[in-house]
């Protein structure tokens, strides 16, 4: 049985059938991934019953992987996954899920703001691999927008306007947003911010997009507030319903989506349960922009 993907959002997302994600990749399966990328910019495979291992042996057969190094607030000690995987969840280190007030889990609610993964390093991300073990009973979905459509959208005055425009971005930013602002020197070290482009073009298929994200807290060579209420508009035109794909999880799901090309955000579900969501991911291809001190 060979591979199939059927259109399953607006123009965004597509969910896989005919593989086995636990067995090796061949060279003709790699690439109808990442053809199928290309076009729908999420895919979705469902019921693939995986191990980290296995996990881990899937996502480097598409390309190297970044190490989730200080990103999530968690100590050395309380990582409960080896650093080739960015552990989303709300589990502690003993698989508990964390207190209400507890300071990992509030920085973790940045991720219910629209996001693309690792705009805050130098090198943004390519792919990001998430796998669910456990879900909570209601809620906690994914949602996916469209940056390519959102571009399209947009008239030309304003295409015109952002083609060169470049922007700051940290974790910092987007913590601000939902009233996180206590961190230690340190961790305002490792944030500091990085810049990106805000029109990116894909490298496979030459379409442009917007390169927008939570973590975007200014625009170069521009006031403060202007930036930000322009960033503002920018966001609501791009995450308007017509443009976005909504996955309800399944215990068993592996979604895979695009950060160049798209951004996302995890929605809220009870405190008290468990979430186990465990992603990697694929290093960018390099800065958008030269990046300055």
């Amino acid at each position: 049985m060979s591979i199939a993907i059927r259109e399953v959002g607006p123009g965004i997302g597509g969910e896989v059938t005919g593989i086995d994600l636990r067995q090796p990749l061949s060279g003709e399966e790699a690439a109808a991934i990442h053809a199928g990328m290309d076009r729908h910019a999420v895919l979705v495979f469902r019921d693939q019953p995986l191990t980290d291992e296995q996990h881990q042996a899937f996502s480097r057969a598409l390309g190297p992987l970044e190490e989730a190094i200080a990103v999530a607030l968690r100590k050395p000690e309380e990582h409960r996954l080896p650093t080739s995987f960015a552990d989303v969840s709300n589990l502690d280190q003993d698989d508990r899920p964390f207190a209400r007030d507890d300071r990992r889990r509030l920085f973790s609610l940045g991720n219910r703001l629209w996001h693309s993964d690792s705009s805050f390093k130098p090198v943004p991300a390519k792919y990001s691999i998430l796998r669910a073990l456990s879900i909570p009973s209601k809620g906690g979905d994914t949602e996916f927008a469209d940056m390519r459509q959102a571009y399209d959208a947009l008239d030309a005055e304003t295409r015109a306007e952002i083609e060169d425009l470049v922007c700051e971005h940290s974790q910092i930013y987007s913590r601000r947003q939902i009233g996180f602002f206590e961190f230690t020197e340190a961790e305002r070290a490792l944030m500091r911010p990085v810049r990106q482009r805000l029109v990116r073009v894909h490298p496979a298929t030459g379409r442009k997009s917007l390169y927008l994200s939570a973590h975007a807290g200014g625009i170069i060579g521009w006031p403060q507030p202007e930036a930000m209420a322009f960033l503002r508009d920018l966001m609501e035109h791009a995450t308007q319903r017509r443009f976005v794909y909504a996955h309800r999880w399944q215990v068993g799901d592996l979604v895979i989506w695009d950060n160049r090309q798209t951004m996302h955000r995890g929605r809220p579900f009870p405190a008290e349960e468990k979430r186990d969501v465990r992603r990697t991911t694929l290093v960018g291809d390099g800065p958008t922009v030269e990046q300055v001190a």
